[in-house]
């Protein structure tokens, strides 16, 4: 059934589709909300709190309540830990880097699996996917060009960081996927993460205006249908046909960027955003292509 259950394509890239707007939109808003006053804490805990509440009513009208139960706790904490953390350095790398620039070092996600995959999954990896790994990091230089004027370098590495947590989450999001309906796991990464940021927020929250409080929950819906979408895309179609949709998040941060913040890419971003972007697809092309040898010898075994 889980095959089956993957093979839908088309279905697959749009959920992704989709979700590269809700979240394209959500980090843009989690950008002015951040102008307007709003830390780090405030943000996290409205971000996850909200997409409660979406979830609950999909839940409700379609496959009932009893859906979003578990019988696997301890793997969504594991979840939820990664993703939140994961989700603080995405809002800390958009509060110092334009959006482009920033999305673009998020580009580095599949590279960070490769490596993963390698040390966690103990996957063999070939040098073809190595050298990938290399290029794309390469890429990374080029965007971020070390010189006076480059990129903020602390915002830089807090991109990477996220892109790291990105892979990681990625992995467990996966795992958990072949058990728990997409529903059920943002559920719980909703519920266990506004939990723990209960927790802080006495001490964090503050008084905003009318007009912050609406951005905060625009924020957390446009987050909670993208994260819907996102998880949904990874039990529809496999992740070599979705992963290369997540390239198109490219065109939305850049147009947000300009509109909303007149930040326009540099030169060197759109020379290193090619070779990022271009190893990344290599290493998604790659690992397809040698499981649809190893699929084709084993059938032939048989």
């Amino acid at each position: 059934m889980t095959t089956h259950r993957a093979d839908r394509p088309l279905a697959g890239i749009g959920m992704r589709l989709a979700g590269t707007v809700f979240l394209t939109a959500m980090f843009a808003m989690g950008k002015l909300a951040q102008e307007r006053g709003v830390n780090l804490v405030e943000l996290l805990f409205f971000r996850q709190s909200i997409m409660i509440v979406p979830v609950v009513i999909i839940a409700a009208i379609g496959p009932g309540l009893a859906s979003l139960k578990t019988t696997r706790p301890g793997a969504h904490v594991r979840r939820a830990t990664s993703g939140l953390f994961g989700m603080a350095l995405n809002f800390a790398t958009v509060a110092m880097l334009p959006l482009a620039e920033a999305q673009t070092v998020w580009f580095t996600t599949p590279l960070f699996a490769t490596i993963l995959g390698a040390l966690w999954l103990r996957e063999h990896i070939g040098t073809h996917r190595w050298g990938a790994v290399v290029i794309g990091f390469i890429g990374v230089l080029i965007v971020v060009h070390p010189t006076p004027g480059g990129l903020h370098p602390l915002g830089t590495a807090i991109g990477l960081g996220a892109a790291f947590m990105v892979a990681v989450t990625s992995i467990l999001i996966r795992q958990i996927g072949r058990t728990e309906a997409p529903l059920t796991v943002v559920f719980w990464f909703g519920v266990t993460s506004s939990l723990a940021l209960s927790l802080a927020l006495p001490w964090a929250l503050h008084h905003h205006d009318t007009r912050t409080w609406a951005l905060l929950i625009a924020m957390g819906l446009a987050g909670s249908l993208g994260q819907i979408c996102l998880t949904s895309s990874l039990r529809l179609a496999p992740v070599s046909v979705i992963a290369p949709v997540d390239y198109a998040s490219l065109f939305w941060t850049t147009a947000l960027g300009a509109w909303l913040f007149a930040d326009w890419p540099t030169p060197w971003m759109w020379l290193g955003a090619p070779v990022i972007i271009g190893s990344g697809l290599y290493i998604v092309w790659r690992e397809h292509n040698l499981r649809r040898i190893a699929l084709a010898a084993a059938s032939l075994a048989e």
